[in-house]
């Protein structure tokens, strides 16, 4: 008896993730996570040394960047994350607000258990690294933590929105660092991660989004009238 073949499905064979994007990945975090500052120049053959590939992926990772604005050119061909005037720095996080607070209101709706449990577990090392002094730690948790809450929200377009302003505003948020009177834990002063959680939990979004926006607020009234800009 004779078997006929059948016919394939036409899905095609599973890829792995190319090597530019992992690359565009991994500095688009470091970016948000504020463990790149303000005036580094980056270069794709140094990157490419560092993260020991060659430098095509490199160089389309960071054309993706400066077209999002969080790169700038220079003339001898690197690319340098933009220094941050005090006019910039208050129009993208009166922006943050607005999207930031629309993510986390529709996150109320999607949050499980398991992440508000998560959410928890940051906040508390949140808190432990700012009494720690730790800033780079600080400033992951933060971005860990909100991140979080957002990517929860259902919105594709409020994603892309945001991380594009973090992609512009998380490197300078190191600004943190200093102020205080040189005592980070001064920065739970203006912290609301407890009440973002006690809101999600009660599935109350604009308890949240009211939260998450008076984090937001309150951090960059802080800079505005404390840190150095251009």
């Amino acid at each position: 008896m004779n078997v006929k073949p059948i016919p394939p499905l036409g899905l095609g064979p599973i890829g792995s993730v190319p090597v530019h994007e992992l690359v565009y990945r991994q500095l688009t975090r470091a970016l948000m996570a504020g463990q790149i500052t303000t005036g580094r120049k980056l270069t794709s053959r140094k990157l490419a040394l560092e993260l020991d590939i060659s430098d095509m992926p490199v160089r389309a990772a960071l054309s993706r960047l400066q077209a999002l604005k969080a790169l700038v050119p220079l003339r001898n061909g690197s690319l340098v994350l933009p220094s941050m005037t005090r006019d910039r720095f208050a129009d993208l996080m009166q922006t943050r607000l607005v999207c930031e607070g629309a993510a986390t209101e529709k996150a109320a709706a999607h949050m499980t258990q398991a992440d508000l449990d998560a959410l928890s577990k940051i906040g508390a090392d949140l808190t432990k690294a700012a009494r720690d002094q730790d800033i780079d730690q600080y400033l992951e948790y933060n971005y860990e933590f909100k991140f979080l809450i957002y990517r929860a929200c259902g919105s594709e377009t409020l994603l892309f929105l945001i991380e594009t302003l973090w992609l512009q505003v998380g490197p300078f948020l190191r600004a943190y660092s200093g102020q205080f009177g040189g005592d980070l834990a001064g920065i739970l002063h203006l912290d609301h991660h407890g009440q973002v959680v006690e809101a999600l939990a009660r599935r109350d979004g604009t308890a949240a989004a009211a939260a998450m926006r008076r984090d937001i607020s309150d951090g960059a009234s802080y800079l505005l009238a404390n840190a150095e800009f251009c």
